[in-house]
């Protein structure tokens, strides 16, 4: 990551694909906040960083809850500085057919994949336009832009974030600030692996979907991620772009 040394925001930093994120960005020189509310799991990933000699500081956050939000923006910036790159990477959901669903199960996944990506870049975003330079990277799915079979509100509410990003980078494109999505297919991650356990054979049927015929590594999508956070995208926004094997080609 070249230019001045950035301070990153992930949130879902603990595994899987955020701790990938937030490793990357490290080691490209950024000073990260490693955000969730698995400390435990946070902890581990910036003892990692902070051996490998990036600066690094574990931020409670809870994406769900406004206040804890405001309290970790008030550490981050404490412990590394402002806010110059987020990653909206918190996600959740289960494979449930939708007739099988009720309101808690749908509020709970428009809750932490939709509004947990607003209500965090409504927080962070004022900083980075005082500053005039800003990289929120929002961490979407492929199944946000094809559907997926028994992940309907999942697929909604990932697709609600493709346009969400869209409409904020146009409002702030004179401002220094860029938006853009990264669309995740079948990737290898803790949570992949619960499925799997869960619904033996599910698995192998995406991978057969994929033209490469496997699970992407979470390295990988944080590759994409750290590009989109650099200065060499500066002139890149409201994209969005599938790390995905090929499962879509749009």
């Amino acid at each position: 990551m070249t230019g001045p040394a950035r301070v990153a925001l992930v949130t879902g930093a603990a595994q899987g694909i955020g701790r990938a994120i937030a490793e990357t960005l490290a080691d490209r020189g950024a000073a990260v906040g490693v955000g969730d509310v698995n400390l435990d799991g946070a902890a581990e990933v910036a003892d990692g960083i902070r051996r490998a000699g990036g600066r690094v500081a574990v931020i409670p956050f809870d994406v769900t809850d406004r206040a804890s939000v405001h309290a970790g923006l008030v550490a981050i910036n404490r412990e590394l500085g402002p806010v110059d790159i987020l990653v909206n990477n918190v996600g959740w959901d289960e494979l449930v057919a939708f007739l099988d669903s009720d309101e808690d199960f749908w509020e709970r996944v428009i809750a932490l994949n939709l509004t947990s990506t607003v209500r965090v870049t409504h927080a962070v975003l004022p900083g980075m336009l005082e500053q005039k330079w800003g990289r929120i990277v929002n961490i979407s799915s492929d199944a946000g832009r094809v559907g997926s079979v028994v992940e309907p509100l999942y697929s909604a509410a990932k697709g609600a974030v493709i346009t969400f990003s869209k409409s904020v980078a146009r409002d702030v494109a004179r401002a220094g600030v860029t938006v853009n999505t990264v669309c995740p297919g079948v990737t290898d991650t803790p949570a992949l692996r619960e499925v799997a356990a869960a619904r033996p054979g599910v698995i192998d049927g995406m991978t057969r979907a994929v033209p490469m015929r496997r699970a992407g590594q979470p390295a990988e999508v944080a590759a994409a991620v750290a590009f989109f956070a650099s200065e060499e995208a500066s002139y890149i926004t409201g994209q969005t772009l599938s790390v995905s094997g090929g499962l879509t080609m749009v």
